[in-house]
């Protein structure tokens, strides 16, 4: 049985319940209170995680921290078809790990803002809003492109990948941080393609 520990309002864990619902998984969520308890830095989560960082997902005993590296693995055990993550092409799979990175770059700066906004965190809130929105320029130029001669998706071809999936939620949070979407109309478009996959699930009623 997988069991995923979960925070409800994390973008990170909520690419894990995404996908898994994508690919008709069945799982457990352990809840894990991210705020105001920070049940994510008590010894018997660390235990767990050393980096004291949701989500953790555990498969049957092997466990794994890292909301992209747990993307790639439940895509390639659990994807026959290879769509989700092209492990047999090393230029597609080559690009998806591209955008994967990229995904945590949008982590560092639109979720830093949303953290900053809704969990009074203390950071540059400025300096992320600022990030996010020059991420946000190169994801939306790479949308464009892709809908001319694609199939709209972040990565080639007519399906999307997992690295839709990561870098879906933060962009879709980005505004609980101050960043608005307004000028990205192709990051936009591609949000609704999201939404209209079979088996999209919304994140607890915000989107």
């Amino acid at each position: 049985m997988i069991t995923l520990y979960d925070y409800e309002l994390s973008g990170n864990c909520y690419k894990l319940r995404l996908l898994m619902s994508f690919l008709g998984l069945a799982y457990q969520k352990q809840g894990i209170e991210f705020f105001p308890a920070k049940a994510h830095k008590r010894d018997e989560f660390l235990a767990l995680n050393p980096l004291g960082q949701l989500p953790v997902l555990d498969d049957d005993g092997f466990v794994m921290r890292d909301a992209q590296a747990i993307l790639g693995y439940l895509a390639a055990r659990y994807d026959p078809s290879g769509r989700w993550y092209p492990t047999g092409d090393p230029q597609a799979l080559g690009e998806v790990n591209m955008w994967l990175a990229f995904a945590d770059g949008i982590t560092g700066t639109a979720s830093a803002a949303r953290l900053h906004d809704l969990f009074r965190y203390p950071l540059d809130v400025e300096k992320a809003r600022a990030g996010a929105h020059e991420l946000f320029r190169v994801l939306d130029e790479q949308l464009w492109f892709s809908e001319q001669g694609d199939g709209g998706w972040i990565c080639r071809g007519d399906h999307p990948t997992i690295a839709d999936i990561a870098c879906f939620p933060y962009v879709m949070l980005s505004d609980e941080g101050g960043i608005s979407l307004q000028e990205y109309p192709a990051i936009r478009r591609w949000t609704d393609r999201v939404r209209r996959l079979p088996g999209f699930v919304a994140m607890s009623g915000i989107f």
